[in-house]
Formats: C-alpha cells, structure tokens, sequence
C-alpha cells in the first residue's frame, strides 16, 4: 500500500513540474523524395526543402519552399531523426 502510494506521488509531482515526458515511437522517416527545385521568386529567397515529419503516429511530407530568412545570416536547420528520436528543426 505505502508502495503505491509512493509511487502515486512520484507521478503526480513528475506531472506537476512538467518532469514526465509521453511520447510514441513511430522508428525514422520515409527517404527524402527527390524534386527540382524550382526559380527562386526573387533576391533575398532561401530555399527549405521538402521534409517528413510526424502526425499522429506516421510520417506526412511537408513540400519544399522559398522563404526569406527572418534575418541576415540565418540558416535552415530541418527536422531529423537520430534512430530513435525525431527532432524539429
């Protein structure tokens, strides 16, 4: 009984300060397809190519486009998966 209780407190204080993590586990992503790029709209445009990433336990892709950076020397950095884990870019 006291075991449980403990281990009903762990949680319940594990939730509170945001210390508990649930995620799924749906393995790596699709290879990347493979497109042409088309004209860059104009000067300042970078390209952000076409990437998967995760929605409700599978992978959706997310088309390549042209963007401005939101400032001088930034960078795209895409989304990745380390073999386990899917990081956003």
């Amino acid at each position: 009984m006291k075991r449980n209780l403990f281990a009903g407190f762990l949680v319940a204080a594990g939730l509170a300060l945001g210390a508990v993590s649930v995620g799924i586990e749906i393995g790596p992503p699709p290879a990347p397809r493979v497109v042409a790029v088309p004209a860059s709209p104009g000067p300042g445009y970078t390209w952000v190519g076409g990437y998967w990433y995760p929605v409700s336990g599978h992978y959706v892709w997310h088309d390549g486009y042209w963007s401005r950076p939101p400032y001088v020397g930034a960078t795209w950095v895409g989304p990745v998966h380390d073999g386990r884990y899917f990081h956003e870019g």
